[in-house]
């Protein structure tokens, strides 16, 4: 298969490619196919349908290209995972025409789980989004409610984690319990600084608009017109799950996040996320989607890792 990127701009190509053709070597060898170019000429050798998902990833890098969008690795895995899933289903290789606009960056779910993530927190109060570390579970709820803060929906933000994980070594951090359980809730402002920018961000967290606190600080609270996510949620208690599903009010969107493979709660503690889906399970306004290992979108070998854990039996 031959085909020549237009308009030829040898500095966009050159990025295209990546340093020492790293950006081809790894569609290559996702795709076992053979990338072969000369300046804007390209030829693929290889598994037709896959040389043709090979020729739409570089097309649509290229288009990117033309916004001044840098390309990460990550999102070549994103668009290699979503075109080999269309594949599989017979669809258009395509990214979704989901959209989350945020003031830093624009999002855009892959096919599939994250598309019906995003769909199910637009249509329902109360979503759980379950699944293995790396799925964007967290990325695409604070994105949403980036989102729907700076379009006016909702008036506050708030992220939320269980302080469980840190175990007994918060005893031994300096500070109070909010900075204690600092270093625990670093993604999720991560996230908010990439998406708003460090001095939007940093302003409204100063200005408690947006708060990210340990799920201990929501006790007693009622929130109206919030976006409301608990991150980590598999590391809550049941009296901790129960005490959050009802702080927020009218108004409100909910997004609870979590692993069930990896509870860090003591032995024989049941899992307040657990407990939750099953006793929340035939509540009309409530969304669950799944995730599993093909979903995740960071470095290839991560999927794989998820993959041998979910299969290996002692």
């Amino acid at each position: 298969m031959k085909f020549q990127l237009k308009p030829e701009d040898h500095e966009r190509i050159s990025n295209l490619c990546g340093p020492t053709n790293s950006t081809l070597k790894q569609i290559e060898k996702e795709l076992k196919i053979k990338i072969i170019n000369r300046g804007s000429q390209f030829k693929i050798e290889g598994d037709v349908p896959k040389a043709e998902l090979a020729k739409d990833i570089i097309l649509k890098i290229y288009g990117d290209l033309e916004k001044d969008k840098v390309i990460e690795p990550s999102d070549i895995h994103l668009y290699l995972m979503n075109g080999m899933n269309n594949l599989k289903n017979g669809k258009e290789n395509s990214v979704s025409e989901i959209s989350i606009h945020t003031p830093n960056v624009d999002i855009s779910p892959n096919h599939g789980n994250q598309e019906a993530y995003v769909s199910t927190i637009k249509s329902k109060v109360l979503t759980f989004g379950i699944g293995p570390a790396g799925t964007g579970k967290t990325y695409l709820a604070v994105a949403l409610a980036v989102q729907k803060f700076v379009s006016g929906e909702v008036e506050k933000i708030l992220l939320v984690r269980p302080a469980v994980e840190a175990g007994e070594k918060l005893g031994f951090l300096p500070g109070d319990l909010s900075q204690k359980v600092d270093p625990y809730l670093r993604p999720l402002y991560d996230a908010l600084y990439e998406m708003l920018g460090f001095k939007e961000a940093s302003q409204l967290i100063g200005r408690n608009i947006i708060e990210v606190v340990p799920l201990a600080f929501m006790r007693g609270r009622t929130l109206n017109n919030s976006f409301i996510i608990l991150d980590e949620s598999q590391n809550a208690t049941v009296e901790q799950m129960k005490m959050f599903l009802t702080r927020f009010g009218f108004g409100s969107k909910v997004v609870v996040t979590g692993d069930i493979t990896q509870i860090d709660l003591p032995k024989n503690t049941l899992s307040g996320l657990v407990h939750s889906l099953e006793v929340l399970k035939n509540i009309d306004d409530v969304g669950l989607v799944k995730f599993d290992s093909k979903d995740v979108v960071r470095h290839g070998l991560v999927q794989k890792i998820v993959e041998a854990y979910g299969k290996y039996k002692k």
